[in-house]
């Protein structure tokens, strides 16, 4: 079957490029299935590919009689799933499967009986063979010779040579050959005036090469000298290698992974005189004059004018005065930035810039620019980069199966590196980007698979959790109707924990959706079963919240004995913490609630069953790993209050098993958010003057601590002084992050008692207590959040009975702010807004949700729905074919795996 499989899988990804035209195949697809059908059935060798092959007929059939775009898209789609086989098989087509595996056995004995007549054949025709050979090598001959005697009569001009020459080397650049080097045809003075400028080579698909045969002994050898010292890169010497170390740099892996931060395309250079406000643009122009000027409150800004023979530019750098001595009048930079009009002059403020480097000029194409420190200048690290590339990274042997990359369409390793470095056109960047963050991806879920097999492989306690007790213990404890969603989670986690393999079990919940609930729920499913149950919060503030809160639901317990719960923080005294310790380790104490202190030593229990860790992002992997070892592999539920979409949820916790709680319970107030220009700051103090009358509290946020000389943004600190003054009637506090815990706590515990009416705070209180008081929130630098932060600082008000408000204040008016907070304006729905935010900024903001402790993904920013389904995907297809990645092509991924994410990293 390999042969009709392969060429029908490169007419469908040929249709599928083509927009689904139905012209891939002379005749289309429905007459080409019918002979593809009779040839896939003769080569058939299971009965799947037999079964298959009548299906993608069915398919087919009536293709050409489709006219509905989208259906002949999820037709074409479908059917390359299915013959990768990452779709099930359809059960109406099971009925096959008897008439298949007849006529695979027939297959296989007229292949047998084939295979035998063909060497009978190849050795009759041996000798004709070499007679065949011999004939033509002498017409061969004849022909190079009469091509000798045409080149020496007609030598083409040498210009029109050098245009051949030059198509030549775009054509061997977008075949993903060695890219050669452009010169221009005549010195470049000014931006791009008289630079031969060719169009970048387009690449629709990655090049793959076949796979050198390499045994696993000599690829491993390989990787192994990747984490040789840098030193081996040709220009490396000591000297230079430690001042790489700065950047991170030691070895050659990690001088191949050092990645650009940006690309600058010197095929679009542009003229200062054609920019237009609001475009991202790269020019190239000459200063022409410079100072420093001072700001309003001290800061010290450099300003300077650049020209290019075609327009002036100005640009300034906040809080950046240092810049006077780094950048030289009548020195040509290149610039690269948003355009901005004022005072009818062309403006880039802050942007990015480099001194012109004019060997970029004559090889013109896409210019990496690497993150670099003072002692390593941008145009030799460049040059050794350029020699580490071409030297290692064709040696780099390829750990993920060449099975995958065919199914997932992605490039070799080796091609991936040379073109993250140094791409010859950015749909080879794109291909580059996308393979090495599929590897990211792939391992990280790997790894995490890799860690919850080994830990559920000890078993753990199976709970009896009854109809009867369930639904007794909701109706009795809840004065309201757990909603669907509530429901759903509190089923999940009664299934995980009936069993004896340890839950390991993901809430993720929207701010106010209910969680506690759920969790408590779980907890009473321990203490009926004569179990220890216990809930980790990363505050002190936060547990005895819990604690009051559980434990009035606990008090309501059907039966006669009623659980003992116990509060353990720090602040308790050295009796009290003694006390709780005695109870835990005799059993006397059935809920046990706190911070950190739960995991400190001297903390035995005597039979844990349930664990909860809440905001469980606030935990490094330690922490958690140090709880569930106080029981015997107690069952671990985890929550957070941060959306974050299924699929992106799906890859981080892949370790855990996710439950989504989407609706909210009724009666909860709406908020009413609203995004407001800086010069109705006045009126909104104004307004939350009103509130603090009417007997509520406000939040106002900051997205600084203290001022900054490079961020132009209002800060904390600042604030605090401020409105002291403006809030003069009313009691003001700060809290921020550089406080000591205990302060932290001891503000906020004020806060919600009502001894303080507004809080002045900054990203802290993204996750706090309860304060259902509070009824207003201001955001100051809105726009400097992602949506998913700005979400939790809204959840901070709207918990009470009295109508709620988040007012918005941008200091940066961008299409790109307007468009994230004009989001927020539209809809209260954490999901959707966590959704928006990884379409708008990536999924480097909704990683962080991930915890402290395990490693960051390089890439992140690069990460999309696609690639992030398309890697947790092909992971679980390698999972549950080989889970231990002993088979031969999956053991020098399993060494790469071993080294990123060692098995000691508790990652889950």
């Amino acid at each position: 079957m390999a042969f009709a499989l392969e060429t029908l899988v490169k007419i469908l990804r040929l249709e599928r490029d083509q927009k689904c035209k139905n012209k891939a195949v002379i005749g289309g697809l429905s007459s080409f299935s019918e002979g593809w059908k009779e040839k896939a059935i003769s080569q058939a060798r299971r009965p799947e590919q037999y079964i298959l092959a009548i299906e993608v007929a069915d398919v087919l059939r009536d293709y050409d009689t489709v006219e509905e775009e989208d259906e002949r898209v999820r037709r074409v789609s479908y059917l390359l799933d299915r013959l990768h086989f990452r779709q099930p098989m359809p059960p109406e087509y099971e009925s096959y499967m008897a008439e298949a595996e007849a006529a695979v056995d027939a297959n296989k004995a007229a292949s047998t009986k084939g295979d035998s007549q063909r060497s009978e054949a190849r050795n009759s025709d041996r000798s004709s063979d070499r007679d065949q050979r011999s004939r033509s090598q002498e017409r061969q001959s004849r022909s190079e010779t009469r091509s000798d005697r045409g080149q020496q009569g007609d030598a083409q001009p040498q210009k029109e040579h050098s245009v051949a020459t030059r198509e030549s080397r775009s054509n061997d650049r977008a075949s993903g050959q060695e890219s050669s080097s452009y010169e221009s045809d005549e010195p470049a003075v000014t931006a791009t005036e008289g630079l031969d400028i060719p169009t970048l080579p387009r690449l629709a698909r990655p090049p793959r090469k076949p796979r050198k045969n390499l045994s696993y002994e000599e690829a491993a050898a390989r990787l192994k000298e990747m984490d040789e010292s840098v030193t081996h890169v040709k220009g490396i010497g000591d000297g230079k290698a430690s001042v790489l170390q700065k950047l991170g740099i030691h070895t050659i892996r990690d001088m191949l992974y050092y990645l650009p931060r940006r690309y600058d395309d010197y095929t679009q250079l542009n003229y200062i005189s054609h920019l237009q406000p609001g475009e991202v643009a790269t020019v190239i122009g000459a200063v022409t004059s410079k100072q420093v000027r001072v700001a309003a409150g001290g800061r010290k800004d450099f300003f300077m004018v650049v020209e290019d023979g075609s327009g002036r530019l100005n640009v300034t750098f906040f809080g950046q005065d240092f810049l006077i001595r780094s950048i030289r009048q009548g020195q040509q930079l290149v610039l690269s930035g948003k355009v901005t009009a004022y005072r009818n002059a062309l403006q880039m403020t802050n942007p990015e810039w480099e001194a012109l480097d004019s060997e970029n000029l004559h090889t013109i194409g896409i210019v990496p620019v690497y993150p670099l420190t003072e002692g390593v200048k941008a145009r030799s690290f460049r040059r050794d980069m350029k020699r580490a590339v071409d030297a290692w990274a064709e040696r780099v042997p390829d750990y993920v199966p060449e099975t995958t990359l065919e199914r997932a369409e992605l490039g070799d390793l080796s091609w991936a590196l040379e073109n993250i470095h140094f791409p010859a056109g950015f749909d080879h960047l794109d291909h580059a980007r996308r393979r090495l963050v599929f590897d990211e991806l792939l391992m990280l879920q790997l790894a995490i698979l890799r860690n919850r097999r080994d830990w559920q492989s000890v078993p753990g306690q199976a709970l009896e959790v009854t109809d009867d007790f369930l639904e007794g213990f909701i109706n009795t404890v809840f004065p309201y109707e757990l909603t669907g969603a509530q429901r759903r989670a509190v089923e999940d986690i009664r299934r995980d924990v009936t069993q004896p393999v340890p839950m390991n079990r993901l809430i993720q919940g929207d701010v106010g959706s209910g969680k506690t609930a759920v969790a408590t729920v779980a907890m009473a499913m321990a203490v009926a079963n004569g179990k220890q149950a216990a809930l980790m919060a990363p505050t002190s503030i936060l547990a005895e919240q819990h604690y009051r809160g559980i434990g009035r639901t606990l008090e309501q317990m059907p039966g006669e004995q009623k659980p003992v719960v116990a509060l353990l923080t720090s602040s308790l005294t050295t009796s009290e913490r003694e006390s709780v310790y005695r109870g835990l380790a005799d059993g006397s104490i059935d809920v046990v609630i706190g911070t950190h202190a739960l995991i400190q030593s001297g903390v035995e229990f005597s039979d844990l069953a349930i664990a909860v860790i809440d905001e469980q992002h606030r935990f490094g992997v330690g922490q958690r790993g140090a709880l569930r070892g106080k029981g015997t592999n107690p069952h671990m539920l985890v929550m957070t209050a941060t959306p974050i979409p299924r699929t992106l949820a799906l890859t981080m916790y892949a370790d855990l098993d996710l439950s989504i709680i989407d609706e909210k319970p009724p009666g909860r107030q709406p908020i009413q958010t609203k995004v407001l220009y800086p010069v109705a700051r006045e009126r909104t103090y104004q307004f939350i003057e009103q509130q603090i009358e009417q007997g509520r509290q406000a939040f106002v946020v900051h997205p600084l601590v203290e001022a900054s000389d490079k961020i132009e943004a209002r800060s904390a600190m600042e604030a605090y002084d401020e409105l002291r003054q403006v809030f003069y009637k009313y009691r003001v506090c700060l809290l921020h992050g550089r406080m000591q815990p205990a302060e932290k706590d001891d503000v906020m515990a004020a806060f919600a008692n009502h001894e303080y009416d507004v809080m002045v705070t900054t990203s802290v209180a993204e996750v706090g207590v309860d304060v259902p008081n509070a009824s207003v929130i201001l955001i100051e630098g809105a726009n400097r959040f992602g949506l998913a932060q700005l979400h939790q600082f809204r959840g901070r008000v709207g918990r009470g009975e009295h109508p709620s408000f988040c007012l918005l204040i941008a200091d940066n008016e961008t299409p790109e702010s307007q468009q994230r907070l004009a989001a927020m304006e539209e809809t209260n729905d954490g999901f959707r807004l966590a959704e928006i935010d990884w379409q708008q900024r990536g999924a480097g903001d909704l990683l962080g949700t991930r915890q402290s402790g395990q490693q960051t993904l390089q890439m992140a920013e690069a990460m999309t729905p696609d690639l992030v389904a398309l890697a947790q995907r092909e992971a679980r297809t390698i999972y549950e074919e080989d889970p231990y990645l002993e088979q031969e092509e999956h053991r020098l991924l399993s060494q790469e795996i071993n080294l990123l994410h060692p098995d000691d990293a508790d990652l889950s």
